[in-house]
């Protein structure tokens, strides 16, 4: 009889709601913010690394798209078939059908990531020297013969236009050309001319037949920009004893006729002519591609090019010189936008370890309990994990994938954008998001308790772990502000001295938590004398504030030091395109001649004066090159100067409006001797206001100076090293009514922003006058995507910092949400008016959010100079190199606005919420915060 099993026997199976599931069903809001939360940030993530390849791709692309045709082609040239074959030999190697067999397979050669447009490629025979015009009856403006440079470009029909005659056809033996409608019409030919040529071999010239005249089709396309000579002949100068012209010019031969080319002196080459593509290029192929262009240039690949061409094949291109350029600017761009990154992470870090903090608190009890009751930290850490898992990990796979979707590469697709980096980010947003709750509730409810003690400042005893953890930042704050002091932003592979600025907030935050409650309990002695209880009572609740405040205020002290330096690059670069256009143009705008010593028109300067907008005009007459003496020696080395002679009164005011150079009016007081009428008079002496260098030659004695205004002496009244009629030159400024001759040459205007009215009035007196407009030449030195795309970058980290203090404030506020609404419905019980609950809670909440952004703001102000010696604005601002520019320098400064605006803004966020929670709270009943039992 089988033995039946007893129910008791029986294990009864466990009925256990699944944890993740229950939570977020029952916290609903909370799962719901924190996925906000992390899609926002891993957002943000996900998207930096996609937009700084965006910017790094244009800026590569435009570089080499915007370059000058003759600096961005590859050209592979190679000596014909040697004299030691047969002439026919030789002729057959240059056929058409075996020069576009080279082209193609030298094309197939070129190294990745190089690649050419097949349509501009161009190939051909030439003459690297130019060779004589024999005939008599090609014109000679002063008796030299024309020089002619003889080409066979491949695809001359379909970059021409025939206006006259026919393409050229011909042989060897009976070459034929055509012209450009231009060289036509400067050497006097037409269809049926016979151009004569020197002969190589015999004394009987080469005989050209000219069939066609053409004109080019896109005279600005890389087949005629190139070699601009084919298009356009030239009137070149022959300098000797006295200067005389001849021209230059072009005969543009058939293919089937360049074998007539290696019979004349013309020194023929082959070359092989490619145009580089930079659709497929990004901000990484950088250096792949100077290393493809070296080795095609002077490696391997070129002996493989040699190969098809023949061993005398050299490649030339200025094209390494571009990406050396862009790799530059990018090198000194990458560190100061690290700077930025690194300081919206660490917020972003902040706020997300807020959030665990919030939700760690409002679940204290209820962990506490499970904790008392036997579960262990394993068992709480991975349920926890799960939680926030559930929640993390899908909102930053949808952020991720908004990423990819809305940041696009240059050509608006995405096939070229490493999708890793942004992969890594996103990722590293989750894990932060999903370890925060469970690390934090493990490290608070290590011991099982019933309930928590206080947790205010006032009770809050600083650890030694968290001594040798300050003091381990304060040593790497040292160290980075030092290194960034003496190395600069150079090695853009020290993230510690990217870091710095984040460093010197954290240090500084820290410092703030230490002292907070000092200033606050010391105030709270005199408010008690206070009628009242409200300020008393807010100031010693905000001095026993809880000691979880210190991320709240990490955060806002980080965002606002974030914001201040970013605002303050961003200042930098805006001050020192300004000043840079300023030193430019002198003034708003300079109206001048074309050449130098160009005498402006009778009236101008009354039109001018009557222009729209214009509100001074400052007369100039300049004179460059004026010989100075030398008092001391005799021997001394030659120098020279620019005389300029001023409008004292419209000068000075120009001056002092500029900041280049003011001086009083009075210095340059007028001798009253000036004119045709004091000629004769080189003894008078003019007092001048002078550069350094020319004060030290001409010393403190009058000296004479001869100059096409007339011979005077000058004395040195004054000296200044910049004045607004000359950028980064010597000079030497004098009254100009106290001249011989006086002609103005240049005129300074304030006033005027569009150009149109001024060039119009200009334009009416003369047609050879140039008129330079301050803003135009400021838009001028944004030249690149690199510029525009990290000035962008600075202003979403503003923007995104400005978020997250927001973020940070709202957290702190709900964190201390529950216990104010209860202390608010117990002061209610006690006569507490709604209107004095509500100042009760705006004056708790201040005291932190204002010493925030007092420490941001001064944190601020003192990072911009203590960082200021070791960054340099000036690639970033201008789109040049050093020497290039008005500017040697563009130096960090602070920026008012950015240190002020920010820092009120986070004092008025922090009352309108403090301001709503309190009419919250007042609208709620307060049954549930006056329970009979409750612990708080």
């Amino acid at each position: 009889m089988s033995r039946s099993r007893s129910p008791r026997s029986e294990k009864p199976a466990r009925a256990v709601a699944p944890w993740v599931r229950t939570r977020l069903r029952t916290a609903p809001w909370a799962a719901a913010s924190l996925a906000a939360l992390v899609l926002a940030t891993a957002y943000l993530a996900a998207a930096l690394p996609r937009a700084m390849d965006a910017y790094e791709t244009e800026g590569l692309r435009h570089d080499i798209r915007t370059a000058a045709p003759r600096n961005s082609v590859l050209e592979l040239t190679a000596e014909p078939p040697g004299l030691e074959l047969d002439l026919p030999v030789r002729e057959a190697g240059l056929a058409p059908a075996v020069l576009r067999k080279q082209r193609d397979e030298a094309r197939a050669l070129l190294p990745e990531p190089l690649r050419t447009d097949p349509e501009q490629t161009v190939h051909g025979l030439r003459t690297v020297k130019r060779v004589d015009g024999l005939d008599p009856w090609l014109p000679r403006p002063d008796g030299i013969s024309p020089e002619l440079v003889l080409s066979s470009p491949s695809g001359l029909k379909e970059h021409t236009a025939l206006r006259e005659g026919r393409l050229p056809a011909g042989t060897a033996r009976a070459p034929e050309a055509v012209v450009t409608v231009k060289t036509a019409e400067a050497l006097h030919l037409k269809p049926g001319s016979v151009v004569h040529v020197p002969g190589r071999v015999s004394a009987e010239p080469i005989a050209l037949t000219v069939t066609g005249i053409v004109e080019p089709r896109s005279p600005e396309s890389p087949y005629w920009a190139v070699e601009p000579l084919l298009r356009t002949p030239v009137l070149a100068p022959l300098v000797g004893d006295e200067i005389k012209y001849y021209w230059q010019g072009a005969l543009l031969l058939s293919p089937t006729s360049a074998p007539a080319v290696l019979s004349t002196t013309g020194e023929p080459e082959v070359f092989f002519r490619y145009l580089p593509t930079v659709g497929h290029l990004t901000g990484r192929d950088a250096d792949r591609l100077g290393a493809a262009l070296d080795s095609a240039a002077g490696g391997p690949d070129l002996v493989r090019l040699r190969q098809v061409v023949g061993p005398t094949g050299a490649l030339t291109t200025e094209l390494d010189s571009i990406v050396d350029s862009y790799g530059s600017m990018r090198g000194a761009i990458e560190p100061v936008v690290a700077v930025a990154v690194f300081g919206i992470g660490a917020v972003a870090a902040v706020v997300l370890a807020m959030t665990g903090g919030l939700f760690v608190a409002r679940r204290d009890s209820e962990l506490a309990l499970i904790r008392s009751r036997g579960a262990s930290l394993t068992g709480i850490g991975l349920r926890l994990l799960g939680e926030t898992s559930a929640v993390a990990v899908p909102a930053a796979a949808l952020a991720l994938g908004l990423a990819v979707v809305t940041v696009r590469g240059p050509d608006g697709g995405s096939g070229g954008t490493p999708l890793l980096p942004s992969v890594l980010a996103a990722s590293a947003v989750a894990l932060v998001a999903m370890l925060v709750l469970p690390l934090r509730a493990v490290v608070v409810h290590r011991r099982p308790r019933l309930h928590g003690g206080r947790d205010d400042l006032l009770t809050a005893r600083p650890s030694r772990r968290r001594t040798v953890v300050e003091l381990t930042l304060l040593v790497l704050a040292v160290g980075a502000v030092a290194s960034l002091r003496l190395r600069g932003t150079g090695d853009s592979g020290d993230h510690l001295v990217s870091a710095a600025p984040v460093l010197v907030g954290l240090i500084a935050a820290m410092v703030l938590v230490r002292i907070y409650p000092l200033p606050l309990r010391w105030a709270a002695r005199p408010a008690r004398r206070l009628r009242g209880a409200v300020g008393p009572l807010a100031l010693a609740r905000a001095g026993r504030t809880s000691s979880a405040g210190t991320l709240p205020l990490l955060a806002l002290v980080l965002a606002l030091t974030t914001a201040a330096f970013g605002g303050s690059v961003l200042a930098g670069v805006a001050d020192a395109r300004d000043r840079a256009a300023l030193l430019a143009t002198g003034a708003d705008a300079r109206i001048d001649g074309t050449v130098e010593w160009t005498p402006l028109p009778a009236g101008l300067t009354e039109a001018v004066r009557g222009t729209a907008g214009v509100r001074d005009v400052a007369p100039l007459q300049i004179e460059y090159g004026v010989s100075l003496p030398s008092p001391h020696s005799t021997s001394a080395q030659p120098m020279s100067s620019a005389l300029v002679g001023v409008e004292p009164d419209s000068y000075t005011r120009l001056a002092r409006r500029t900041g280049f150079g003011p001086f009083p009016a009075a210095l340059l007081a007028s001798t009253g001797k000036g004119g045709k009428e004091v000629a004769a008079d080189t003894e008078r002496v003019l007092p001048a206001i002078a550069s350094p260098s020319v004060a030290e030659r001409l010393g403190g004695e009058p000296q004479e100076v001869v100059t096409a205004a007339g011979v005077f002496r000058v004395k040195v009244v004054a000296v200044r090293s910049n004045t607004p009629a000359l950028s980064g030159a010597d000079f030497l400024l004098v009254n100009g009514a106290d001249l011989t001759h006086r002609a103005n040459t240049a005129l300074l205007v304030t006033g005027p922003e569009d150009g149109a009215a001024l060039r119009a009035a200009v334009r009416a007196k003369s047609d050879d006058l140039l008129v330079s407009m301050r803003t135009e030449e400021r838009a001028g030195y944004v030249d690149s995507p690199l510029q525009s795309g990290a000035e962008r970058m600075y202003l979403g980290a503003i923007g995104a910092g400005a978020g997250f203090a927001v973020v940070a404030v709202l957290l702190s506020l709900m964190q201390s949400a529950p216990e104010r609404t209860t202390l608010l419905a117990r002061l209610r019980t006690m006569g507490l008016t709604r209107a004095q609950g509500r100042r009760l809670l705006g004056l708790e909440a201040l005291p932190q959010a204002v010493l925030a952004a007092i420490g941001g703001t001064l944190v601020g102000w003192a990072t911009v100079p203590l960082l200021a010696p070791g960054i340099d604005l000036f690639r970033l601002a201008l789109a040049t190199t050093p020497g290039f520019a008005p500017l040697d320098s563009a130096p960090l400064r602070a920026d008012p606005w950015s240190l002020v605006v920010p820092a009120i803004a986070v004092v008025l966020i922090t009352a309108v919420a403090a301001a709503g929670q309190a009419w919250w709270a007042g609208r709620r009943g307060s049954i549930k915060e006056l329970r009979a039992g409750d612990a708080r």
